[in-house]
């Protein structure tokens, strides 16, 4: 544990908070992908399948489990929930998703550290992690408009990966035998995603004005 992966772990936490405050608050899942929340889903499943296997620390296990009860809860609500399924935007959310997947695993069985059944569902969840906002930034660049609450997941999401790097970097000199090279390629990949969303999300904020992504 470190500073950057802390800040990482809070920010990533308040986004799914955010998220959460605006489909309880608003009663509406409109302008959130629901492929990208399953995608989450999925990563967080398959990531921490070594909960039933492996205790690192309480803050560890305490975080794991309220990453997949939240995202889970999300995909609840956008699917179940009688109100808030409604205005889900299902003509805008048209990513094929599964392309994803499938691209993932293939990875993670070609490209690993250990070939063991955890280490390929720890590498199929760092891959799937890098392009899971494709589908949100997707849905949010055919609407155009972004309110203000999504805007701020999508911000606090990107900024969550900016901290892990750092914390890659810094675990890099500071430990002897640190060799996670798939998740420091994949959070590079995934952190340049959201480089065209925070160069708008920066204009807005310096104009004063409501965030807009070209179509």
């Amino acid at each position: 544990m470190n500073i950057f992966r802390f800040a990482g772990d809070m920010t990533h936490l308040i986004s799914i908070v955010v998220l959460l405050l605006k489909i309880y608050a608003t009663k509406s899942c409109s302008g959130i992908s629901r492929k990208t929340q399953e995608l989450y889903a999925l990563v967080f499943l398959a990531r921490y399948m070594d909960i039933f296997t492996e205790f690192i620390s309480v803050y560890n296990t305490i975080m794991k489990i309220v990453f997949i009860a939240s995202t889970l809860a999300i995909v609840w609500c956008m699917r179940g929930h009688r109100v808030v399924r409604r205005s889900y935007d299902k003509d805008l959310d048209t990513f094929r998703h599964y392309f994803l997947i499938a691209a993932s695993l293939v990875l993670a069985l070609l490209l690993h550290e250990k070939f063991t059944f955890l280490e390929i569902l720890w590498a199929f969840s760092i891959y799937l992690e890098a392009v899971a906002i494709l589908p949100q930034l997707v849905l949010l660049q055919r609407s155009g408009n972004v309110d203000n609450l999504t805007g701020q997941y999508v911000f606090f999401l990107g900024a969550y990966r900016g901290f892990y790097i750092l914390n890659w970097i810094y675990r890099y000199f500071t430990e002897q035998h640190f060799s996670r090279w798939i998740a420091c390629i994949s959070g590079l990949v995934q952190t340049a995603l959201y480089a065209d969303f925070f160069y708008y999300y920066f204009l807005s904020w310096k104009n004063n004005a409501k965030l807009k992504l070209p179509a």
